[in-house]
């Protein structure tokens, strides 16, 4: 990722148009419930962990599809605007939660919306070292990291979630 991200998604087709990629709220869905079916052989799980704020949705998506129903959040501060910085727990996982499937986060499934640098899930594993990680989007520096996802991309491509965007009259 570059530290120059463009603010629109105008500006990012005018800067290179073959790194964005744009995801509608269909698509995230479609992708999140993918995941589900994905990680439905992986378990049992007996907890969510969803990584905040990206991993709220997928979560909730993949908690449905695999009628999970004790859901945590872990909150994790990565960036500053578009620029990845230093990485800050403002919120760290229930001792109940690390406590499952006999410590350590054991039957605990970490979910998130995207793996780009890994520094987010490297804090994340610490917290809960044997839980499953999953994610919707990957890239090539977090990858090895991440225990099931769906779609790989490119490390420099930007990804446009749904909540990120919004339609506009032309």
């Amino acid at each position: 990722m570059t530290d120059a991200v463009p603010q629109t998604l105008e500006a990012a087709v005018r800067r290179d148009p073959a790194k964005i990629f744009p995801v509608s709220w269909d698509q995230f869905h479609r992708d999140s419930r993918a995941l589900a079916w994905r990680l439905s052989g992986a378990g049992p799980f007996e907890a969510i962990v969803c990584i905040t704020r990206g991993g709220l949705v997928p979560a909730a998506i993949v908690a449905r599809e695999l009628g999970i129903k004790l859901i945590e959040t872990v909150g994790v501060s990565s960036y500053t605007g578009t620029a990845q910085g230093e990485i800050t727990v403002l919120k760290p996982v229930a001792d109940s939660i690390v406590a499952l499937g006999g410590g350590q986060g054991a039957r605990v499934l970490l979910v998130d919306d995207l793996v780009d640098t890994g520094k987010t899930a490297k804090v994340v594993r610490e917290l809960v070292p044997r839980a499953h990680l999953a994610t919707v989007y990957a890239k090539p520096m977090g990858r090895p990291l991440v225990d099931t996802f769906i779609t790989e991309v490119s490390q420099d491509t930007w990804i446009y979630f749904p909540w990120d965007t919004g339609l506009a009259f032309q």
